[in-house]
């Protein structure tokens, strides 16, 4: 008897924690904005992370996106992030040099030689402590995803050497160190919000910009621009960072449901990105692009011409942060 009375007691107490847990997950609609259109990798991994939000959280969590800069340019996501107007985006990690100087080292030039390389750096504790440092900024890191090494096109020449950049009027993110970097190079440096990109380049305000292959092709640039040219210049580590004014109102449980996700969704949105990367040029080809490959004596020269803006922002950084990332790197390559 005691012992059916002590099953029943169990029972129903393991049926009060489920209806408890549940209850820890509450109804809401996130908003995620990001600014590439939906087919590129990195709305692949925006729809990825939604899939995986509803499914964990039984529909409770719908996640929307916004592709394309519907919702507006980076910084202008960045702001509604920290008024809780939007929820979640993914950009560009050096463009967080706004909030936090620091983050201005993952736009160095020339700083990774492949993605698996930023990987390592990004998810060890180097990548983990600038997430920290968004905390007191109202907003709180999920993981690093995958936008590839960025090269130049433009309407007016082929660029086969690195002196071919000067004079171009290239289009840069909003970070002042694509501005510097873009100058010391001898172009004409011009800052857009992305959703402007496209008509600045077909109305002939801008010569170019510069970007990963996949960017080119799902944004179809080749419409209105002739010459890219793989110069590899920057690899982009990708921030996901969610509103802390949103991440401070869910349960444990809704945390844990959007870690996880976003975990699982960041190993989709890599592979899914590199994969894109390797049929991107030949697609840009196919489109009418002429594609050239700089030969490692010009590389060599670019790197001696961005050295520099280096050491600009290595003192503007920090040497010590600027050392603990090239240690970081060091310990990967050996």
């Amino acid at each position: 008897m005691k012992s059916r009375i002590w099953k029943t007691l169990v029972a129903a107490a393991a049926v009060l924690a489920m209806a408890g847990a549940g209850a820890q997950v509450k109804e809401r609609t996130l908003k995620f904005a990001f600014q590439n259109q939906t087919g590129h990798p990195q709305a692949q991994g925006a729809q990825k992370f939604a899939d995986l939000v509803s499914a964990k959280s039984d529909g409770k969590i719908t996640v929307k996106l916004f592709p394309g800069g519907a919702l507006g340019g980076d910084l202008q996501t960045v702001s509604a992030l920290q008024g809780g107007t939007v929820e979640i985006t993914v950009l560009n990690a050096g463009i967080l040099s706004a909030q936090v100087k620091e983050f201005a080292v993952y736009d160095f030039p020339f700083l990774f030689n492949n993605g698996q390389e930023a990987d390592a750096v990004t998810d060890g504790p180097f990548g983990q402590k600038l997430f920290g440092t968004l905390e007191d900024k109202g907003l709180h890191g999920l993981g690093y995803w995958d936008l590839g090494f960025r090269n130049v096109t433009n309407s007016k020449r082929p660029i086969a050497k690195a002196d071919d950049i000067a004079g171009l009027k290239i289009r840069v993110i909003q970070s002042p160190i694509y501005v510097d970097l873009f100058n010391t190079l001898g172009a004409n440096a011009t800052p857009l919000p992305f959703p402007e990109l496209y008509s600045a380049l077909d109305q002939k305000a801008v010569d170019g910009q510069e970007n990963p292959n996949t960017v080119i092709l799902s944004s179809k640039f080749a419409e209105v621009q002739k010459y890219v040219t793989q110069t590899r210049h920057i690899y982009n580590p990708q921030a996901l960072i969610v509103s802390k004014k949103t991440w401070d109102t869910m349960s444990d449980q809704e945390k844990k449901i959007i870690s996880d996700s976003a975990s699982e969704a960041t190993t989709f949105q890599r592979q899914a990105s590199r994969g894109a990367a390797d049929s991107a040029l030949e697609a840009l080809k196919q489109a009418g692009m002429t594609v050239t490959e700089l030969p490692p004596t010009e590389v060599a020269k670019l790197r001696e011409k961005v050295k520099p803006v280096i050491d600009k922002y290595t003192a503007s950084i920090g040497e010590a942060t600027v050392k603990e990332l090239m240690a970081e790197i060091a310990k990967v390559r050996r």
